[in-house]
């Protein structure tokens, strides 16, 4: 489970990105976290992984403080970034066992490796191919991999289908379903919501740091997601225009 309580951030330059934010993800629960550029999204993520320290409030994973003891919650977590950081000279499969044995997973085979692949709809031609070769989409399909192995409760990603195909981001929503129907706890960070009105259990739109709207899929589907999105959004655009013209 991912817990945030009370949480608020304020960087050096008095920027306020987060403000008393209070979130919960339970087990076997899809959550897609909306918002536009600067809505808060990311720091949610950061402060999640401890990237950044919060400036009051707290986070838990499974119920263990995230600042307290960060490498343990390390543990219950799995991050899917917009961009994944891989190795560009190794292949698919080295990446994952990589990987694999960094998190302590020393008896996977060459097998287990390919199953995975399989499961996240990269094509076998590329199972030992060097990921500096790969585009944006299959290098995202590694990460996902990667996240799977690990097995975690709970899975984290930001922006997953960006980059990816129609077919591909299709694929990547049933795998997320799938994982749900294991028990993780899911927090993806998006502007997909067409994606979201495929999966999501409930939805929550970020604004200004704040979470300013929060839905289950029930009300979410009969309230019109993408009307409620664009009113937020168009909000949004009318602060940025006039703090510009102040």
């Amino acid at each position: 489970m991912l817990q945030a309580i009370e949480l608020s951030k304020r960087y050096e330059d008095g920027h306020l990105a987060l403000d008393s934010l209070n979130l919960e993800i339970k087990p076997g629960e899809i959550f897609f976290l909306l918002g536009a550029n600067g809505a808060g999204k990311t720091t949610t993520i950061n402060l999640f992984l401890n990237f950044i320290d919060p400036t009051s409030g707290m986070l838990t994973i499974n119920g263990i403080d995230v600042v307290k003891q960060p490498l343990l919650t390390k543990k219950y977590v799995s991050f899917v970034s917009e961009n994944v950081m891989l190795y560009g000279n190794f292949s698919a499969r080295q990446n994952l066992d990589f990987f694999a044995n960094l998190g302590g997973k020393t008896n996977l085979t060459r097998k287990d490796y390919y199953n995975v692949m399989r499961s996240v709809g990269l094509q076998e031609d590329a199972f030992e191919k060097k990921l500096k070769t790969f585009s944006k989409g299959m290098r995202q399909k590694v990460g996902l991999a990667i996240a799977i192995l690990k097995d975690a409760d709970n899975v984290i990603l930001d922006e997953p289908t960006s980059g990816l195909d129609p077919k591909s981001a299709s694929e990547l929503m049933q795998i997320l379903a799938n994982l749900r129907n294991k028990g993780k706890s899911i927090l993806m960070c998006t502007h997909d919501i067409f994606r979201a009105k495929t999966v999501a259990d409930r939805v929550g739109i970020m604004k200004e740091g704040r979470l300013v709207m929060l839905r289950n899929r029930e009300e979410f589907l009969q309230d019109d997601l993408e009307k409620i999105y664009l009113h937020y959004m168009q909000e949004a655009i009318m602060f940025d225009d006039a703090n510009l013209k102040s």
